[in-house]
């Protein structure tokens, strides 16, 4: 049994959610989003309340009935308040600078790094070394971010590169004499 699946989603106000041809779609000050839902569930509009119930208790049922539970919520969550992620950049001249659409990153090489923004994703250079990558999408937010990260993960011996601001990072010991 889906512990998840069983709590229906509140709709706060000023989100509006409809389903249309097996597909559900959230309106809210932060913008639209839209999932096709799965023949293996019943999703139920009622009362300002998203209920999802299985169809049949298969797996495969009870399988989906959480996960669409969970991007439902997320969905919701999305339009009304967004997502954030928090990125930190460590090391000497390692430094991010945001331009309209277009990040641009120093990490050490001998390039600079252009990173394109792609829609409904905002990113914020609150200092040179602290980035802020947000929008209503809370996959498109983690992948970003898990792009930006990427193209210097943080290394174990100073800490150099970009890591999350919740991450900590295990630190090895240097080479001894």
């Amino acid at each position: 049994m889906s512990r998840v699946g069983k709590n229906p989603v509140t709709v706060p106000a000023g989100v509006q959610v409809a389903i249309v041809d097996q597909v559900l779609t959230a309106k809210g000050k932060l913008g639209q989003l839209s999932m096709p839902l799965s023949n293996e569930v019943d999703t139920i509009i009622d009362d300002g309340k998203v209920t999802v119930k299985p169809k049949e208790m298969t797996k495969v049922g009870r399988a989906h009935w959480g996960t669409t539970r969970a991007l439902v919520n997320n969905m919701i969550k999305g339009v009304s308040e967004g997502f954030t992620r928090r990125l930190e950049i460590n090391g000497v001249g390692y430094r991010a600078a945001v331009a309209g659409q277009t990040l641009t990153l120093q990490l050490g090489y001998s390039h600079d790094i252009i990173f394109d923004v792609p829609p409904g994703v905002t990113i914020v250079a609150e200092k040179p070394t602290l980035l802020v990558v947000s929008g209503a999408d809370k996959q498109v937010v983690g992948q970003v971010s898990a792009k930006i990260r990427g193209f210097r993960g943080p290394e174990p011996y100073k800490g150099k590169g970009v890591k999350f601001e919740d991450e900590t990072i295990l630190r090895k010991e240097g080479k001894k004499k």
